[in-house]
């Protein structure tokens, strides 16, 4: 009997290893681009403007993947959609590599993204499948310390990579991507339905295009004339698309036979707490991308210096993401998630206090890092995994995607405008940050709503577990 245990132990840590692989060096390639930004706008010699797309092209695509790429796991077994999308993120990766313009290359980050945006949903709802419940916290704990790991490791690798040309940037992925293909393929579980009943084909299209819509119809608002530039034609038009495709899309999914969104998943209370936690959150993190401005503004540092002053924050969201899965089993979700946003809130209140200093900074950064990787790392996603019924844990994953995402879209437009509209300044940031922490506290007291752990309670009674 303990060899079965210690051959499932193996098995375990092999499969967590692909896992990790796998959403790693997809979530490298947002990372790794940033230096190699100047030399593809010097080769294809296009505006600041259009160079932007190389990262929002990967965003957007990858916002609208992830709840197809979660739904099509339920369908078609967790392995096929795995190599699916690993093979279709080294397919567009070869795509950038070898782009001869950048109409191309810009296509080859819609291909990567494709792939990229399924790889973390698809890996929670294997975890789920697959882990037994109290080892689950930690490894969807390791699952989530990845983009911290990205974050240090993508500008490092990128800044040595570029001494031979920005192209090997994406042909190393090719290699990377052939290995975790093969072990994939050898250790991930394929459990597709029995039944295959029509597929969503209409939701998907709405919910792509609302997605869209609102993503681009927000990014285009300009706060310091927020009346006018909410009446322009381009950003009227998207609120409005979106608006009408997500409540199309409400009414689409309640008669389709096999929903892309099951509205059963929003019908469970938990769930609904679950997707307003998850859009403060991601408004919280949201934020971080303004604190190397924040930096420059309050201590007149450069900017290669004020990236070096975000190395506590990402260790503190490296070691904090395990750690969070490690204590799921013994204190509960329910409260580390609480405890991550207390941590949150604080960080966000030490960055809008008016003397602020380097001290400071790097407090508020570490206690934002720890206390986003407790929500983010594991809790979340476990509290979705437990409340999904039965073969829709994947698109319960993806559902958890989306409010993420939609409140991290919200989260920059609301920073980014707030700042905009102090017109800068060390004053303009610490708003903002105080502006995020207040709009996150009733976040705070709606998550004491979320029902007590059993996996925590039976681990306070049971020492043995």
């Amino acid at each position: 009997m303990s060899f079965t245990s210690d051959q499932q132990n193996v098995g375990h840590t092999a499969l967590l290893a692909v896992l990790f692989a796998g959403v790693l060096i997809s979530a490298l390639d947002i990372a790794i681009v940033g230096p190699a930004l100047p030399a593809i706008q010097n080769d294809f010699e296009v505006s600041g403007r259009a160079l932007s797309w190389v990262f929002s092209a990967y965003i957007l695509s990858g916002l609208i993947s992830a709840p197809l790429m979660a739904k099509l796991s339920d369908r078609y077994g967790r392995r096929n959609v795995y190599l699916f999308d690993i093979a279709l993120f080294g397919l567009g990766s070869l795509v950038v590599a070898i782009s001869v313009n950048f109409e191309m290359l810009l296509a080859g980050r819609v291909l990567q993204a494709f792939g990229a945006g399924g790889l973390l949903p698809v890996a929670s709802a294997v975890i789920g499948d697959t882990f037994p419940e109290e080892r689950r916290g930690p490894a969807l704990g390791l699952i989530g310390a990845v983009f911290g790991v990205a974050f240090l490791l993508g500008p490092l690798l990128g800044g040595v990579l570029l001494q031979w040309s920005w192209r090997w940037l994406f042909l190393i992925n090719i290699p990377l991507v052939l290995v975790v293909f093969w072990q994939a393929s050898r250790l991930l579980p394929s459990t597709p339905l029995s039944v295959r009943l029509p597929f969503d084909f209409l939701g998907i299209g709405f919910l792509s295009l609302s997605l869209l819509s609102l993503a681009l119809g927000i990014s285009w608002i300009n706060v310091n004339a927020l009346l006018i530039s909410l009446l322009t034609p381009g950003v009227l038009v998207m609120l409005l698309v979106a608006i009408t495709g997500f409540c199309s899309l409400c009414a689409i999914e309640k008669r389709a036979i096999d929903p892309v969104l099951p509205p059963k998943l929003l019908n469970k209370r938990e769930l609904r707490l679950v997707a307003i936690i998850a859009m403060g959150t991601g408004l919280a993190e949201a934020g971080m991308v303004f604190l190397p401005a924040l930096a420059v503004a309050a201590f007149d540092v450069k900017e290669a210096t004020a990236s070096f002053m975000l190395v506590p924050l990402v260790t503190a969201m490296i070691f904090g993401a395990p750690l969070a899965g490690w204590l799921l089993a013994r204190w509960g979700a329910k409260k580390i998630i609480q405890l991550g946003l207390l941590m949150v809130i604080g960080g966000l209140l030490i960055f809008g206090i008016p003397a602020i200093n380097t001290t400071t900074f790097y407090l508020g950064g570490i206690l934002i890092g720890v206390g986003l990787s407790g929500i983010l790392g594991a809790p979340l996603r476990y509290i979705v995994i437990r409340e999904a019924p039965r073969g829709q844990t994947g698109a319960g994953q993806g559902l958890l995607t989306i409010f993420l995402s939609v409140g991290r879209i919200l989260g920059a437009s609301t920073v980014g405008g707030f700042i905009a509209f102090q017109q800068g300044g060390v004053e303009g940031y610490q708003g903002a940050y105080f502006l995020v922490a207040v709009m996150i506290a009733p976040v705070a007291i709606f998550s004491a709503l979320l029902k007590p752990d059993k996996l925590a309670r039976q681990g306070r009674s049971s020492p043995s577990v």
